[in-house]
């Protein structure tokens, strides 16, 4: 729930915790590069840490939780050969500035004290390809031709494979052994919602913070609280 000045704060009253937090790592890059911009790895690395740890102090900012530890799930990048339908030839993925900046964040954040790594892997047979939606609608309306548009316009989707498993379990482990009292997961995905549900069971604090972005209604219902750390950004979801 949000007070009137738009922050979120969470359900219950407050009390010392040991808390858990856990980042989904795809959501977390996407949504901290729209809120900071691009930052290189190890300044995305400070800033995860920073805005993890302020979890720990309560609403008013003067009590201050116990870390358990942070988990971070990611996949390593591709590190193959693909064809690229603009250009029309083979690229080596591993020598793609993108995958040295993934595998340098991934390095950076096993540098950060009290910070798990958990990496997935990604599906490197079903790549497809998308052309920017804003493209597509100039292609269809005949404002661009084929012949306008650029590599820019072409990404590559590839699914992460393992990511939410890890995380499920992680969930599920960490409540069963009562290793924490509160959970913190940064992420937007109601996918999570299961994991969620048994951990409440359990007597777990599960607080969700999806660093502003929007989430479906089923979240909000299984969830203990709601409340983002990170900037929120201006004139924008």
């Amino acid at each position: 729930m949000a007070n009137p000045k738009g922050f979120f704060i969470c359900k219950g009253a407050y009390k010392m915790e040991n808390v858990a937090i856990l980042v989904d790592g795809a959501f977390f890059i996407k949504r901290a590069r729209y809120i900071f911009g691009s930052k290189n790895p190890k300044a995305l690395a400070d800033l995860l840490n920073y805005h993890c740890r302020r979890h720990l102090y309560s609403t008013k900012g003067k009590t201050k939780n116990h870390l358990y530890r942070i988990f971070f799930y990611d996949c390593p990048p591709l590190s193959k050969k693909v064809f690229h339908p603009f250009l029309q030839k083979q690229i080596d993925l591993a020598k793609s500035p993108n995958s040295a900046w993934r595998l340098e964040l991934h390095e950076e954040l096993k540098r950060v004290r009290k910070t798990a790594l958990r990496l997935g892997h990604v599906d490197d047979v079903n790549i497809t390809w998308a052309v920017d939606y804003d493209k597509i609608k100039s292609l269809c309306s005949h404002k661009i031709n084929w012949d306008q548009l650029t590599e820019k316009d072409f990404s590559m989707n590839v699914k992460q494979k393992g990511v939410d498993m890890r995380i499920g379990i992680d969930i599920t482990s960490l409540a069963l052994k009562k290793q924490v009292s509160r959970i913190i997961l940064i992420s937007g995905d109601s996918d999570f919602v299961p994991a969620a549900k048994f951990a409440r069971r359990e007597g777990i604090d599960f607080i969700l913070d999806p660093m502003w972005a929007p989430i479906k209604p089923d979240l909000y219902e299984h969830i203990d609280g709601l409340r983002s750390t990170f900037p929120r950004p201006q004139n924008r979801q």
